[in-house]
Order: C-alpha cells, then sequence, then structure tokens
C-alpha cells in the first residue's frame, strides 16, 4: 500500500479526536426476555482486520451475541424489588426498607436507515421508614442516528440519571433511599449531519440544539463555614459546524478550512457562553503509517452572566430552590474572555487497522494545550483507550457533547441496587462517559482538562472492564458578581472502577463492581471527599419472560477531618419482560 493511500486511511478512521472506550462504574445488568449471556459489542469488520472479523462474526451467532444483521429488538418490561440498608456507622442497628416499582423499555434498531439503542426506565420508590421518601425517579440513556439519504442523516439522543450537587457534600456512590446532594438531572440533542463530497474536495457540516435541566434537591450538611454553591438550575445549548478539505492524493499534503460556533444559554443568572472560531489544517505524510499534522485558527470565547437581586445588606437573594435569583437590570458581567489565535501541531500514527495514535501540543485559552487519544483494539474481545483532553465549557454543554460522542450502538448498564445509570457506556466504535459533568452541579462554566483510560475484555463466559482517569475543572464567574466565590476555583477529581461478570450457564449470571472516587473540592476551608464501593448480584431466569435477581453491596464515603459513612444494602426482585 502507497504512503498517500494509507496516510488518507490514517485521517479517515481517526478524524480529529476519537472518544474514550470507558467501562461504566455500575456495570450490572438485568435479565432480558431470552437472556443468554453478557454481550459484548463487537468492532465492525470494516475496522476490525480480518481476524478480528473473523471474531465478530463468530460472536454474532452465539448465544448473547451481538446481531450482525439488520433488526429491530424492543423489550418492554415490569420490575418489583425490596431494598433494604444500613448506616454501620451511626451507631444503631436500624435497618431501613422500601419497595420499587418499575417499568422500562430496553430497545435496538439497526436497518439500512436507521441506527438506535435506548434504555429507559421509571421507578416508584415507596418508603416505609423515617428518612425514606416515596419519590419517582426516572433514568436512561439513549442514542440514534436516521440516514435521510447518502449524505444527509439527523442524529438524536438523552439521558436521564442523578447528580452529585455540590462537590463539598455527600457523595453517596450507591444512590439508596433519599440521599441528600443527589438531584435528578435531563438531558436531550438533535440535529443534522451532512458528510458529502464534491469532486475530490470533502464538505461536512453539523448543528445541534439540546436541553438540559437539574431538577432542586437539599445539598445537606456542608462543612463548617461553607456556603451552598448556586446549583445548574436549565440551559439551551447549540453548536453548529463547517468545513471542507481534500486528503492527500492529488497533492503531497492534505488540507482542511472550518468554521465552528457554540453557545449555552443557562437559565441561573442568565448566563450566556459563546464561542466562534476559523481554522485551517495541514496532514503531511511521513511513512506509511505516520503524518505530521498541524494547525492555526482564530477564536472568539466570552462568558458572561447578570448580578443577582440584593437585599439591603448587599447580600444575593436566594430563591425557595436555594438559586440565586437574577437581577434583570443588571449589565452583562464578563467571567472570561478569550481572543485571538490559537494553533496545535503533532501526529497522527496507525501502525495497524488495530493501532492508533493521535497526540498534539498548543496554545489555547491563554496557556499550553495538550490533546492525544489512544486506541488499541486487537481483536472483537480486546479493546483499550487512552483519552486527553481539554475544553472550556458549561455543565449544559458538556452533558450534549458526550451524548454526541455515544455510538448508536452501545451496552448501557446499571446498578443492581439503585437501578441508575453507570457514569459511562461503550460501544463497537467508542464510547463516551458522563462523570466529570455528573460529580458537582455548579450554574457557572469552566475550563475541563483531564485524561480517562480504560480496557475492557471478553474471555469465553468472562467479562472484565477497568477504567481510571483524573479531572480538572477551573470555575469562570465574574469576580464582582453573586458567584465571586467561584471564579478562579479549581476541583480535581480521581476515579476508577473495575467490572467483573460471569454467565455460569444458559440462565443464571454474577456480576461485581469495584469504585472509587478522590474529589478535591478547591474552595478554602473545604474538606476532600472519598468514596468507595463494591457490590455484586446474581441473576437467574426462571421461565421464559420472568426472572429474579438478587444483590449486596458495602459503599463508603469520607469527609475528611468532618465526617464518614459506611452503608450496607442488599435487594432481592422479580422482572418480567414482554
Amino acid at each position: 500500500m502507497s504512503t498517500i493511500v494509507k496516510i488518507q486511511k490514517i485521517a479517515f478512521i481517526m478524524g480529529v479526536a476519537t472518544s474514550p472506550l470507558v467501562v461504566g462504574q455500575a456495570s450490572a445488568q438485568q435479565l432480558s426476555a431470552d437472556y443468554s449471556g453478557y454481550v459484548n459489542p463487537a468492532p465492525s469488520n470494516a475496522d476490525s482486520g480480518d481476524d478480528a472479523s473473523s471474531s465478530s462474526n463468530s460472536k454474532s451467532t452465539r448465544k448473547g451475541g451481538k446481531k450482525s444483521g439488520p433488526h429491530v429488538d424492543v423489550t418492554p418490561y415490569l420490575e418489583v424489588t425490596q431494598v433494604a440498608f444500613t448506616d454501620f456507622k451511626d451507631g444503631s442497628s436500624d435497618v431501613l426498607t422500601y419497595s420499587t416499582i418499575a417499568a422500562g423499555v430496553d430497545a435496538s434498531i439497526q436497518t439500512n436507515r436507521a441506527e438506535a439503542q435506548m434504555n429507559v426506565r421509571y421507578e416508584r420508590v415507596i418508603g416505609y421508614d423515617d428518612g425514606i421518601d416515596s419519590q419517582d425517579n426516572i433514568s436512561g440513556l439513549a442514542r440514534g442516528s436516521y440516514r435521510v439519504n447518502r449524505a444527509l442523516s439527523v442524529e438524536a439522543g438523552g439521558i436521564a440519571t442523578r447528580s452529585r450537587i455540590d462537590g463539598r457534600g455527600a457523595s453517596p456512590t450507591n444512590i439508596v433511599g433519599s440521599p441528600d446532594n443527589i438531584s435528578q438531572v435531563y438531558s436531550i440533542y438533535a440535529g443534522p449531519t451532512l458528510s458529502t463530497n464534491v469532486g475530490e474536495l470533502g464538505v461536512n457540516a453539523a448543528y445541534r440544539v439540546g436541553y438540559t435541566k437539574l431538577e432542586s434537591r437539599d445539598v445537606g450538611t456542608l462543612p463548617n463555614g461553607q456556603q451552598p454553591i448556586s446549583a445548574f438550575d436549565d440551559s439551551v445549548s447549540q453548536a453548529a459546524s463547517v468545513s471542507v478539505g481534500i486528503q492527500p492524493g492529488d497533492l503531497p499534503v492534505g488540507w482542511a478550512v472550518g468554521a465552528g460556533w457554540s453557545r449555552e444559554d443557562a437559565g441561573q443568572l442568565d448566563q450566556r457562553f459563546d464561542s466562534k472560531y476559523v481554522r485551517g489544517d495541514i496532514t503531511v505524510p511521513v511513512s506509511p503509517t505516520l503524518a505530521v499534522v498541524g494547525g492555526v485558527g482564530y477564536e472568539d470565547i466570552k462568558v458572561s452572566e447578570r448580578d443577582a437581586l440584593r437585599d439591603v445588606n448587599n447580600d444575593p437573594i436566594r430563591g425557595n430552590d436555594g438559586r440565586l435569583v437574577t437581577d434583570p437590570s443588571s449589565p452583562r458581567l464578563v467571567a472570561y474572555q478569550s481572543d485571538g489565535i490559537f494553533w496545535d501541531a503533532g501526529v497522527l500514527w496507525r501502525p495497524s487497522s488495530r493501532t492508533s495514535l493521535e497526540a498534539r501540543y498548543g496554545r489555547r485559552y491563554d496557556s499550553d494545550t495538550y490533546i492525544a487519544s489512544i486506541n488499541y483494539q486487537p481483536n472483537a474481545n480486546v479493546g483499550a483507550n487512552i483519552s486527553v483532553y481539554d475544553t472550556v465549557t458549561g455543565f449544559g454543554n458538556l452533558i450534549n457533547d458526550s451524548l454526541s460522542n455515544l455510538p448508536t450502538q452501545f451496552s448501557a448498564y446499571r446498578n443492581p441496587i439503585s437501578g441508575d445509570i453507570g457514569g459511562c457506556a461503550f460501544g463497537a466504535s467508542g464510547g463516551s462517559c458522563f462523570g466529570q459533568a455528573l460529580q458537582s452541579a455548579s450554574s457557572a462554566a469552566f475550563r475541563s482538562r483531564g485524561v480517562t483510560g480504560s480496557v475492557a475484555m471478553t474471555d469465553g463466559d468472562w467479562n472484565t472492564g477497568v477504567a481510571a482517569g483524573y479531572a480538572r475543572r477551573r470555575f469562570l464567574a465574574s469576580n464582582i458578581g453573586a458567584q465571586a466565590e467561584l471564579s478562579g476555583n479549581v476541583d480535581q477529581n480521581y476515579f476508577a472502577s473495575i467490572f467483573v461478570g460471569r454467565t455460569l450457564d444458559e440462565d443464571s449470571r454474577i456480576e461485581s463492581n469495584f469504585y472509587g472516587n478522590y474529589f478535591i473540592p478547591g474552595f478554602a476551608g473545604s474538606n476532600d471527599v472519598i468514596a468507595v464501593g463494591a457490590n455484586a448480584a446474581y441473576y437467574r431466569q426462571i421461565f421464559r419472560g420472568l426472572s429474579a435477581s438478587a444483590a449486596v453491596g458495602v459503599d463508603a464515603q469520607r469527609q475528611v477531618d468532618f465526617d464518614s459513612q459506611i452503608t450496607g444494602s442488599a435487594l432481592v426482585g422479580l422482572r418480567y419482560s414482554f
């Protein structure tokens, strides 16, 4: 294969950046009506090489394998569970109990024009004891794409889950009962995508609009002297991009020019994030597997907000939901502005169809910036990824970005006791993780930097996943506004998780999770928060349509020099799938 042809393949497959392949923190799954083992998405034949393709084909024909042809699978279900838990640290032996009644749908669609996956669940919690409120919870993850014609497609996605509100507060890893500092969050997006050629010229364009909403809940106890942050309320996000370019071929180098726009309008303090850029890129082949890449552009980013209404003591006024009340007559206060040239340069390396690397260094956001992605998938049963990222964004924008990066065929897993969607999902061509956004739901925009790495493996009846990462957020707020205490504040989060599952026979399976987070809030006088936990579950098919589950878990959280909690929980349940 010639140097130019191979470099064309490198640029086509790798694109600008790839998403991390990650395993969710809460990775247990219930049985389906025709349960026959864990489903591990296999890579497409086009990207796997001959060996991987052969493995994928054989995998798709075994029980529990992913269907390789067109299919429409829609499985509604009803579920009842009984949950018991106790706090080993509160000095009592009280065991609290509650019941849940749930209805959900698991759907997977793959036709000539449409691809979609949806896992949605409504749950009614029925509390019997003090401290457990009867409540309604909705959780789910969905992503789909419909191809209108060869060039045009329409995409959409959504998530319903629960998020921590204030990073300094409680950090339950297993959300049982009615814990403080946890709130329901919803996010959806939709938009068209265009990809076509005009002669040798490649043309790409996309637009999306999204909406994100966080419900109001109590933060609970904070360290002495700490005041609650202004929690995110809701926002409308928009993003648009267009690019044209030519891969190396007729010319010794490839080139592309593009432009983009991103905006988030938030309800809290009428905040506005607005970013516009234009840039040009070149690809210079060096060898059959290596290319040097570089780009330069102009960018204008501005984050602004209004002040809050103030009382006679000039203190910001909060509403009944604890959020700051916006002063509509306030002038716009600039929280962050970056206006000027940015650039980056690096390498693309793809020694085989199973291994790829992209790494770039540059100047952006008035400082050095690093981005990288490493992917290794030697066969259909093993996948590894490391991703380094750096971006300026807001809470709603970040969740919408994560949704749009999710593949249209993915595996979503739920905590066996709480039923919540895990922080990440993965599929054949990559995955997406929501954990960095859901650690704290601040209303302020922020610069987000970090690294995420994971390995997922399937070996016979065994499935294993390991994920770890680090996220750093520097908040952007006006120094003279109502949330000035957030300006320049930096929080950091370290996380790790391990998932192990084994299919015992045609009708039964066991799964276990081990996970941990170490969160550093960054506020003066605040306390670091450590949260670790483990759970195990057993699933048994009773007869077609009816399955039973049993699970146990132990979770611990500690605010350094402040408070700690160790919770034990157990569940038994029945599910009927139609």
